[in-house]
C-alpha cells in the first residue's frame, strides 16, 4: 500500500494517476479538500481510501497507520509563496514532514517528499541539489523557507541516506485549476487568451533583462510524475533531487507556446509587478539535473512548445482531467 498526502493537489494528483497507469490502486490518499474545487481531481482515480489531513495525522502520532504501507508520498503542504503566515508553515510544512519522516525511518517506509526549488533563493549559489550546499541557501519568502528548515534537519539528523527531497521547479499543467491566485501562467494563459486574446506578463526590474525575458524552468506535471516514480521504484534514492526541465526559459517563449496552441497571433501586455513581490521575484532558475540522470533516470522531458499544446488542446479547451483520458 502506497499513502500519498496532498493527493488532490496537482502534484499529488497527477502521483496517483500516474500510479494508476502503471496498475497500482492501493493507495490511501490524503488531503484537506474543505470547500475548494480541488476533489474534482480526484473523480478519475482509482484508490482504497480517503483520509482528511487531521485524521491522517493523529493516525500518524498514535501509530495506527495500516501495517501493510510500503511507501509514503509526502506532497502535502501550503504552497503558497505568498503566505505570511509563519507558525502555519512552520507547523504544515515542517513539523508534519518532521513526523512523518521519523514514522518511516523507523517502520523502514520509503519516504518521498516535496521540498522546493523555491530554497535556492535568488540563485547566488547554484541549483546543485547537493545536501552540503543547503547552509549557504538563501530563501526569499517563508515558504521557501519552510521547505528549507526540513531539508536542514534532515540534514543535522543523518536522514537522507534514507528519505528522498524531490526540489520541484515550475509545476504546471491539468489538475491545477483550484489553485486560485497559484495557478500557473499556462493557466492563466488559456484563461486570458480565451477571454481577450490577450495575455499579461510581469515586467522586468533588472537591466539584464528585457520584459518577459525573465528565465524558468518550467517542467510539464506528466514529467514530474514520470521523475517521482522512478525515484519510487529505485533502490539507493536517497537525499535530495531536483525535478526540472534542466532548461530556463523565458517567460515570452512560453506566452509564445501559448498563442501556438490557439492559432492566435501573440499579444503581450507587460504590467507592473505588486511591490510585495518586488524583493521575492526570481529573475532565473534552472535546475541542474546530473544527480538525477547518473541514477539512470533517461526518461526525458516534453518541449515546452509541445507540453502547453498538450495541456491547452486535450485538458484546458475540453474540460478534461488527469485520468478522463
Amino acid at each position: 500500500m502506497i499513502i500519498v498526502t496532498g493527493a488532490a493537489g496537482l502534484i499529488g494528483s497527477s502521483i496517483v494517476w500516474g500510479l494508476n497507469q502503471a496498475g497500482i490502486n492501493d493507495i490511501i490518499l490524503v488531503d484537506n479538500l474543505r470547500s475548494s474545487e480541488k476533489w474534482k481531481n480526484l473523480r478519475a482515480l482509482k484508490y482504497a481510501d480517503y483520509l482528511e489531513k487531521d485524521v491522517f495525522r493523529e493516525m500518524l502520532l498514535s501509530g495506527n497507520l495500516p501495517q501493510n504501507v510500503t511507501a509514503i508520498i509526502h506532497m502535502g503542504a501550503c504552497s503558497a509563496t505568498t503566505e505570511t503566515d509563519a507558525s502555519y508553515l512552520i507547523d504544515n510544512n515542517f513539523e508534519v514532514t518532521k513526523e512523518l519522516a521519523l514514522y518511516c525511518v523507523k517502520k523502514g517506509i520509503k519516504f518521498i517528499y516535496a521540498s522546493s526549488s523555491a530554497t535556492y533563493g535568488d540563485g547566488a549559489n547554484g541549483y546543485v541539489d547537493d545536501e552540503d550546499n543547503l547552509d549557504y541557501l538563501r530563501p526569499m519568502n517563508m515558504y521557501g523557507y519552510s521547505k528549507h528548515m526540513f531539508d536542514l534537519w534532515a540534514k543535522r539528523k543523518g536522514l537522507f541516506s534514507e528519505i528522498t527531497g524531490l526540489k520541484f521547479t515550475n509545476v504546471y499543467g491539468p489538475n491545477e485549476r483550484h489553485k486560485a491566485h497559484m495557478r500557473s501562467v499556462v493557466c492563466r494563459a488559456y484563461e486570458q487568451i480565451s477571454e481577450g486574446g490577450k495575455l499579461q506578463l510581469f515586467k522586468s526590474y533588472r537591466s539584464e533583462y528585457k520584459d518577459g525575458e525573465q528565465m524558468r524552468d518550467f517542467l510539464y506535471v506528466k514529467d514530474a510524475v514520470k521523475m517521482v516514480l522512478f525515484l519510487l521504484n529505485h533502490q539507493n534514492s536517497g537525499g535530495l533531487f531536483n525535478i526540472g526541465s534542466g532548461i530556463a526559459e523565458t517567460w515570452n517563449a512560453l506566452a509564445d507556446a501559448a498563442f501556438k496552441a490557439f492559432d492566435k497571433p501573440i499579444n503581450i501586455e507587460y504590467i507592473e509587478m505588486p511591490e510585495h513581490l518586488k524583493d521575492k521575484y526570481q529573475y532565473y532558475t534552472k535546475a541542474e539535473m546530473g544527480k538525477l540522470l547518473s541514477l539512470g533516470y533517461d526518461g526525458g522531458t516534453m518541449g515546452l512548445k509541445d507540453s502547453i499544446h498538450d495541456y491547452i488542446c486535450n485538458y484546458m479547451i475540453v474540460d478534461k482531467f488527469l485520468g478522463d483520458e
